[in-house]
């Protein structure tokens, strides 16, 4: 049965996997990812380079199917659609804004006929298909480049013409991956701006993949993506403009005006139970592979494991240790046991 948050949900990724086979190499991309976005939220997703983020949107805009899983957008389980419906579903139900412009935009094409193009494709033509880009173009603040082409263009209209083409066949899910990255803070600033305005008047669905730390200012919820699962998310706290809640917090109205937007990092609890850890973490409490799990008061008091000696496991922990070696990658322990005997 699903829960509320599900029911509301626009985006349902449960228990994702997606696995690259490379010449006889298997790469997992993506390892039991849950993800939920609700209808008409502005999401950034970020993560280190190979953390499976754009294989995460390539999912979601149906140009690669998972491995295992489901995902559900706007009530359609894209595994189940068939290859007709997946190549609907990609025209008309998903636009996408890469960061290369050479992948948004056909560059012998002015503005305006890169915009009618997929419109074209999805059969729609003449007056109807010529107005719309119009439209389009005046969304996006350039009404002005109707007829240049992309090399006459700076590379952040390039951009708001590219987000134009995408919304063409008026999507209800805006995927852009890193749309800011080629471009200065300033013109990156414009086209967060223009995905906000379009989010805020048409409701419309956006995930942002980004490199850019300074993204959480920008988006509602900033989740982050390690080793192929969800790890975090950063989500921004509004003003108290409730009084009832300032009632409840102890805040006074005058200490509410000065209440400025704050983000506060979560750490993501999947449908398995399983929560990562930050490494720094970890590594400052001295955790191994082996833990305490208490409840408190407070809530759940997790610490390195105590007496693992005792364990049967302890073994397989020391030849673990061994392996690695201690002293800063050289040869020690098991491994220069073996080398001696050589």
């Amino acid at each position: 049965m699903q829960n509320k948050q599900e029911l509301n949900a626009f985006v349902i990724c449960d228990d994702l996997y997606k696995i690259f086979k490379v010449a006889e190499i298997e790469v997992m991309a993506l390892q039991g990812l849950d993800l939920t976005v609700r209808r008409g939220e502005l999401v950034g997703v970020v993560g280190a380079s190979g953390s499976g983020k754009t294989t995460l949107m390539n999912v979601l805009g149906g140009l690669t199917l998972p491995s295992a899983g489901q995902v559900i957008v706007d009530g359609k389980n894209l595994l189940k659609l068939s290859t007709r419906e997946l190549t609907t579903y990609r025209q008309i139900e998903v636009g996408f804004v890469w960061q290369q412009g050479s992948r948004n935009l056909i560059p012998y094409l002015s503005a305006l006929d890169n915009i009618k193009l997929p419109m074209t494709l999805a059969g729609i033509t003449g007056p109807q298909a010529d107005a719309r880009a119009r439209e389009l173009m005046d969304k996006v603040d350039l009404p002005q480049r109707y007829d240049h082409r992309p090399i006459q263009l700076s590379g952040g209209e390039q951009q708001r013409v590219a987000i134009a083409v995408a919304l063409a066949n008026e999507p209800k899910l805006l995927l852009a991956d890193e749309p800011t990255g080629e471009l200065d803070s300033t013109t990156s600033d414009q086209v967060y701006d223009l995905l906000q305005r379009l989010n805020r008047e048409d409701g419309l669905t956006i995930c942002i993949v980004s490199h850019d730390p300074t993204i959480a200012q920008h988006v509602e919820r900033v989740v982050q993506i390690r080793d192929g699962k969800l790890a975090s998310e950063t989500v921004r706290r509004r003003p108290l403009t409730d009084a009832s809640v300032r009632e409840a917090r102890g805040i006074s109205a005058d200490d509410a005006e000065s209440w400025e937007d704050h983000f506060e990092e979560l750490i993501v609890l999947d449908s398995a139970g399983r929560l990562q850890i930050p490494k720094q973490f970890r590594e400052d409490l001295g955790f191994e592979n082996r833990v305490e799990m208490d409840v408190t008061e407070e809530g759940i008091l997790i610490r390195p494991a105590r007496n693992l000696e005792q364990t049967s496991s302890q073994a397989e922990i020391q030849i673990e240790r061994e392996i690695r070696g201690e002293d800063n990658g050289a040869p020690s322990g098991l491994l220069a046991r073996l080398r001696g005997r050589k």
